[in-house]
């Protein structure tokens, strides 16, 4: 079944192609979705090119297409809904220049790529050390003293009483960003900054993406706390 479509000229030849999403459900009713497929039929050949993604099932499957390559010809970003606790979401992005479906981005790529240590540390604070900027954040939790020393994280003077790590499970949620660059798009990811387990969010992480020529490097980078006070320094 179709899911959802849209027309814009992304192979690049002036011509309006048709971009769909298609995939199974179980039920008419049911949200759950499967076998998630990206197709595109050329609109000046009828020529019909499909692929599908790693993660290939999930909940509100949608498409977005815009310039991200800054070539002038529109790109496709497919986002899915995984549903989980987690809120985590699987993004792919394709080019469709000149007839010839190319994946240019994945959430699981990105994951592999942005790694993060995140250590409690004295003081109520909490440091983010991103490997990919080289670079290290402080989040000031003393808002949830309480809790950690009920956690037996902190005392009531916040010395750590152990040592206690918290992570960054991965790519959340990813959305276009109107670049600087006319006509073009930029990529925006939020990743969460978990203290203790799932529920205990601290901050969220916001990443740029740009395009290079070759890929979506990283251009920018902050951590946006839940809990107030953080600043960037050096590790």
């Amino acid at each position: 079944m179709v899911i959802t479509t849209s027309q814009a000229d992304v192979s690049g030849d002036g011509v309006l192609d048709i971009v769909s999403l298609t995939g199974e459900k179980h039920e008419t009713s049911d949200i759950f979705i499967k076998d998630i497929t990206l197709v595109v039929t050329d609109g000046k050949t009828g020529q019909i090119a499909s692929t599908t993604f790693s993660n290939n099932a999930g909940y509100n499957p949608r498409l977005f297409i815009g310039d991200f390559t800054c070539d002038g010809v529109g790109e496709i970003l497919i986002s899915i809904d995984s549903g989980g606790s987690g809120g985590f979401g699987y993004y792919y992005i394709y080019s469709y220049r000149n007839n010839l479906l190319r994946q240019l981005f994945s959430a699981e790529d990105f994951n592999e790529a942005y790694k993060y240590k995140v250590i409690f540390r004295d003081g109520c604070k909490i440091a983010v050390y991103s490997e990919y900027f080289k670079k290290m954040y402080i989040i000031d939790v003393r808002s949830r003293k309480a809790f950690y020393q009920e956690q037996g994280v902190y005392d009531r003077n916040c010395r750590l009483l152990k040592p206690t790590e918290g992570f960054v499970p991965g790519l959340n949620n990813l959305y276009p960003l109107v670049s600087n660059r006319p006509n073009c798009y930029n990529l925006l990811v939020l990743q969460r900054v978990i203290g203790l387990f799932g529920a205990d969010t601290v901050g969220y992480l916001e990443t740029t993406l740009e395009w290079d020529e070759t890929r979506f490097a990283g251009k920018s980078e902050r951590v946006r706390p839940i809990h107030l006070i953080v600043k960037n320094t050096s590790p």
